[in-house]
């Protein structure tokens, strides 16, 4: 297995509130760990928020004498919410923040991922296969049959996501559990990937970079900048 990240300001943006974690080697019980989130809140706290909670659900997957993966994420998840609802309210400039979180592993060719925000992970081999589900009004309004796809992608309310880590009290993942091949790659990402390239654009250059995955995240925020570069570029590749 090999897995690259990369984050990225973009053209737009005068602060990176995207933050990754990308690790081959074990943590704690788990054999590896992959992790993407996309902060928001004012001033700092998105770029605190993200940071923060991928530094704490780390250090709980490390202490975690589970060996169950979706276990160790629940509480991980939990836990990282209470504590981050409790730094918000102590503090006014911290008041509102939040952060998308989708979190992945991959035990014996076997891959468990949690979601919360419309932060996505995909497979892609001689397709693209959006595993994880978008916390996020135009995908509810896509699900009711109010809006298609393709109106999805340029609607003014785009933005607004319906959960977040930090957001309410009880924190509501997405988990799945899915299969994975040899010659699979699996990328992770923020929306400033996702909402600057279709999703075919991103398997074309996936695949025509599929022996140099660092080059192929490279060019997924070249790509992305290129075609405006609105938001904060986070990718994490990983080929099986």
């Amino acid at each position: 297995m090999k897995a690259f990240s990369i984050t990225d300001v973009g053209q737009r943006r005068n602060v990176n509130q995207d933050y990754v974690f990308c690790e081959v080697k074990p943590i704690g019980n788990l054999p590896n760990l992959f992790i993407v989130a996309d902060g928001m809140g004012g001033h700092n706290a998105g770029d605190y928020a993200s940071r923060f909670c991928v530094e704490y659900f780390t250090q709980n997957i490390k202490e975690s004498k589970s060996t169950l993966p979706v276990a160790m994420f629940e509480t991980a998840l939990k836990e990282t919410n209470d504590l981050l609802r409790n730094m918000a309210q102590e503090k006014k400039e911290f008041e509102g923040m939040g952060t998308t979180f989708v979190v992945a592993t991959i035990v014996d060719k076997v891959m468990y991922v949690a979601n919360i925000g419309d932060s996505r992970l995909y497979i892609i081999n001689d397709e693209i296969k959006q595993i994880t589900e978008d916390h996020s009004l135009v995908e509810a309004m896509i699900r009711t049959g109010e809006i298609n796809r393709d109106e999805a992608r340029i609607h003014p309310n785009k933005n607004i996501i319906t959960r977040a880590l930090g957001a309410h009290d009880k924190v509501e993942a997405d988990y799945f559990e899915v299969d994975i091949n040899d010659g699979d790659i699996v990328l992770m990402c923020s929306d400033g990937l996702t909402n600057m390239l279709e999703d075919e654009k991103i398997a074309d250059i996936v695949r025509s970079n599929s022996e140099d995955i660092e080059a192929a995240a490279a060019s997924l925020v070249y790509n992305a900048n290129q075609n405006g570069g609105k938001d904060n570029i986070s990718v994490v590749l990983i080929k099986v």
